[in-house]
């Protein structure tokens, strides 16, 4: 929410019908999951998404990070974590403009598999933000054993952050507590001008939602 930050992007998959239309994740990724599909999608979205940023580097001084989501499927997936680690270290994209996300839930279910996910990529230089924040159980107990850099404050809170004044204590909590821990946070669903007045008054470093930009397509944010 401060104006010298440069802008960071979160790359977001559909999918096209037969007939032509786009389908939300929430239609098909929860059957990829039960089909052990996700590590298979999460591979295509990184691999496109690095192969474009490679062909484009020049034209992406403005962006501070694109970031990628990963499923809890993915945390153990080692074949994919050598994919990205030999993907990095050919060099073709900076590794600070790299950033994964990981769900709280996916990286609690998951835990000992997202620490050795993270630390590996942490070392070549790329970012992680926890999803979804405080929307699982225990997430103070668990961030403390989750090396993240950034996290990500759960929409369900930040929506309704005028009136609620339940839900203002809660960003206003995950915020202090994510600073004290060093991290950045991201508040989610910021719809509208005075919700993103509220998070500045509060202190929340960044802000996601249709307030400030629809999902377009990639090319789109090309300078």
């Amino acid at each position: 929410l401060q104006h010298d930050k440069k802008c960071g992007y979160e790359v977001l998959i559909r999918l096209l019908s037969p007939s032509g239309n786009i389908v939300p994740p929430g239609a098909f990724l929860p059957a990829a999951e039960r089909y052990n599909l996700a590590a298979q999608i999460d591979h295509w979205v990184i691999e496109n998404t690095l192969q474009w940023m490679s062909e484009n580097i020049d034209k992406l001084g403005h962006i501070d990070s694109l970031a990628i989501n990963l499923s809890g499927q993915s945390l153990g997936d080692d074949a994919l974590l050598g994919y990205i680690i030999r993907s990095i270290e050919q060099g073709l994209v900076p590794a600070q403009m790299i950033k994964f996300e990981i769900t709280e839930t996916a990286a609690i279910a998951n835990l000992k598999d997202a620490q050795i996910f993270i630390k590996s990529l942490k070392k070549l230089g790329c970012r992680f933000a926890l999803d979804d924040f405080g929307s699982g159980l225990s997430s103070l107990a668990y961030l403390k054993n989750l090396p993240v850099d950034l996290l990500k404050i759960d929409g369900m809170f930040v929506r309704d952050i005028i009136i609620d004044p339940i839900d203002e204590a809660m960003v206003r909590s995950i915020n202090e507590i994510g600073h004290i821990m060093k991290m950045e946070t991201i508040a989610e669903f910021v719809e509208n001008d005075l919700i993103m007045a509220r998070l500045k008054h509060l202190g929340v470093d960044y802000a996601q939602g249709y307030a400030i930009s629809r999902p377009e397509p990639i090319d789109s944010i090309i300078n």
